[in-house]
């Protein structure tokens, strides 16, 4: 009996501080070739050729200018069919959890592709030009890597996620079937953003949601991209910046104030997600 290789999970190495790559490939990468998954968001723009993706045993066709969207855990490889060039954008879906306080449907278009979007945008849609710019916007913006090229990105990202709701849901009138769910998520969301110092446990959060925790966890990365602790982390060191750039008050004084117990804990979480310690941030 032929034996197959085993299908496993490609490691995207993506910078903690800023977890997005592009790149730029000519035909199909030997790692594009075979059936691979991995947790990254992808976003591919066919710059030049065409070829077709095999995504969870279905077949999708592409040619310049068309946009492909791919999920995490999603089965897929690439075949080139002629000349192809591809722009590949990857990105951590935690990287858009702040943004999902306000819009928590803004990864739908990766979410629910094969029920309310298409993987390969529709071509006939006028609107496909302004994802197009943007793409193009963002790749201009990370080969140049100038001030600020990384806000400037996530912006850029945002909006296109947001034009893609906007424009290219199969049915626009009607509601997600995850809706009430993420109706659900949206409410917890405001209560920890009102009160982020409070000691938040998953137990207190599933229990204000009326699910099992096991049940809302699941919910809850599936809406926003990330755990809810991992959530609350980002959401204390998004205030703890705050009042680090608006305040004189003492680092301890403001990790106190964000939720944190332990000073250490803190400076090591600050470290790992914003780039840099909270006094390298204030000089």
């Amino acid at each position: 009996m032929k034996l197959y290789p085993p299908v496993i999970r490609d490691q995207i190495h993506l910078p903690q501080s800023f977890p997005i790559t592009m790149s730029q490939t000519k035909g199909v990468s030997p790692t594009f070739q075979r059936l691979h998954w991995h947790t990254a968001l992808e976003i591919n723009y066919i710059i030049r050729g065409s070829g077709y993706y095999l995504i969870n045993g279905n077949r999708y066709d592409f040619q310049q200018g068309d946009i492909v969207l791919i999920d995490s855990n999603d089965l897929h490889r690439a075949v080139e069919t002629e000349s192809l060039v591809m722009g590949i954008i990857m990105f951590d879906p935690a990287y858009l959890a702040l943004e999902q306080r306000y819009d928590t449907e803004l990864l739908v278009p990766f979410r629910e592709t094969g029920v309310r979007f298409d993987n390969v945008l529709d071509r006939s849609n006028a609107q496909l030009k302004k994802l197009q710019s943007l793409l193009e916007e963002m790749w201009t913006e990370y080969l140049r890597g100038e001030a600020h090229y990384e806000t400037v990105i996530r912006s850029q990202l945002v909006r296109f996620l947001a034009y893609a709701n906007r424009y290219f849901a199969k049915d626009p009138g009607a509601r997600s079937r995850r809706a009430r769910g993420m109706e659900t998520i949206r409410t917890i969301l405001h209560e920890m953003e009102a009160k982020p110092d409070f000691s938040w446990t998953l137990k207190e959060l599933a229990e204000r949601a009326h699910l099992s925790a096991s049940r809302f966890s699941s919910l809850f990365t599936q809406v926003v991209g990330t755990s809810p602790m991992d959530y609350l982390i980002q959401l204390r060191l998004s205030k703890a910046v705050e009042l680090i750039e608006t305040t004189d008050g003492k680092i301890i004084d403001i990790a106190s104030e964000c939720g944190f117990r332990n000073l250490s804990n803190f400076n090591r979480l600050f470290k790992q997600h914003i780039g840099k310690l909270p006094t390298e941030l204030r000089a």
